[in-house]
């Protein structure tokens, strides 16, 4: 009699062997990504690149949040500012009219108005009629005044809201002449990046009520990992996948240097089966591609401080040649950030 359980175990790898094909052809791969997470590298010079960058980065946000608000208070002022003028200019018609009319009567004119009367009781009718006009004249003038002190106000605070304004565009210069010094030392040389006009627009993340960004920190569960991230981060990555990227992700991570330990990164895998030592190229690349410019087009709604992708970083409102490594842009996949996109938030 012939054995069965070899046959059976042969079966057994012969299905497994044909599920794994199965899953392959329709595009079902495993979730688990195909290597750890990526070594984006750790050295002196990286860390205070990194450094540098964070702080330039944070620096811009703040500024731009600032410059942002800055506008909005300056539009409602100006808007305040057109209704008091409006209602300024018509009790200035109203008191006009009310001085002609003071010069010509004068004080003994309303008294012989009072005094020409023909009927029993006009003098005491004629007074009364007369303190009423004169109640009335005086609320037109602490009107007029009112008007006039508010609009001086308005003048005055559309002023110090253009000061912010300049001292906010300063910062912003200040922020990105710092960040093109950090990456100096990276091949920071201007590039045209990826933009995407077409790219979905996020929903904004939560602000202060004056505009600027609430500060977070590592609190809420990361869903990749078994660490935690910022409330601003986990909003950011489910934007991103709302908007239809949802290739595996990977944020927190325990050691090294840069945002990752701080709640505060994501490394997107560009390949359907996670992070692989190699450079994205066709579908895997596009899909990259239209990432990094979904994180760049909504930059200001998702405090974004920057994103690296393909030998590129977006970093102050511009892309950057990167080349942490020292090596051939895709030497290092991993270092060069071609196999996955990288997002730092705020």
């Amino acid at each position: 009699m012939t054995p069965t359980r070899p046959r059976r175990r042969h079966a057994a790898r012969l299905a497994i062997v044909l599920a794994a094909a199965l899953l392959a052809l329709t595009g079902l791969a495993p979730a688990t990504p195909a290597l750890a997470e990526p070594n984006e590298g750790s050295s002196k010079t990286l860390k205070q690149l990194r450094e540098n960058l964070d702080a330039a980065a944070k620096g811009y946000l703040e500024a731009q949040a600032a410059l942002e608000a800055s506008e909005l208070n300056q539009k409602a002022l100006a808007a305040e500012l057109a209704t008091a003028e409006a209602e300024l200019g018509e009790l200035r018609g109203n008191v006009a009219a009310y001085a002609a009319e003071a010069y010509k009567t004068g004080k003994l004119g309303m008294i012989g108005l009072m005094i020409d009367g023909t009927k029993p009781g006009s003098l005491l009718s004629k007074a009364s009629a007369m303190d009423r006009m004169t109640q009335r004249d005086q609320s037109k003038l602490r009107d007029y005044r009112t008007r006039k002190q508010e609009v001086t106000a308005k003048k005055a605070a559309i002023g110090v809201q253009v000061k912010l304004q300049q001292d906010a565009l300063k910062e912003i210069d200040k922020r990105k002449k710092a960040a093109s010094k950090a990456l100096a030392v990276a091949d920071g040389r201007d590039s045209s990046g990826y933009i995407n006009p077409n790219s979905p627009l996020a929903k904004p993340a939560p602000r202060n009520s004056d505009g600027s960004w609430p500060k977070e920190t590592c609190s809420v569960n990361d869903p990749t990992t078994s660490g935690c991230i910022t409330p601003r981060t986990l909003h950011a990555m489910n934007q991103a996948k709302a908007n239809g990227f949802k290739r595996y992700v990977s944020c927190h991570r325990s050691g090294g240097d840069g945002e990752h330990p701080k709640g505060r990164a994501c490394d997107h895998a560009s390949a359907t089966d996670g992070f692989k030592n190699s450079s994205a190229t066709g579908g895997d690349r596009t899909y990259g591609n239209n990432l990094a410019a979904f994180y760049v087009k909504n930059a200001s709604r998702l405090g974004i401080m920057y994103v690296i992708w393909f030998c590129q970083i977006w970093v102050n409102g511009a892309w950057k040649r990167y080349g942490s490594t020292g090596s051939s842009c895709g030497d290092s996949p991993a270092g060069d950030h071609t196999n996955h996109v990288h997002v730092s938030i705020l």
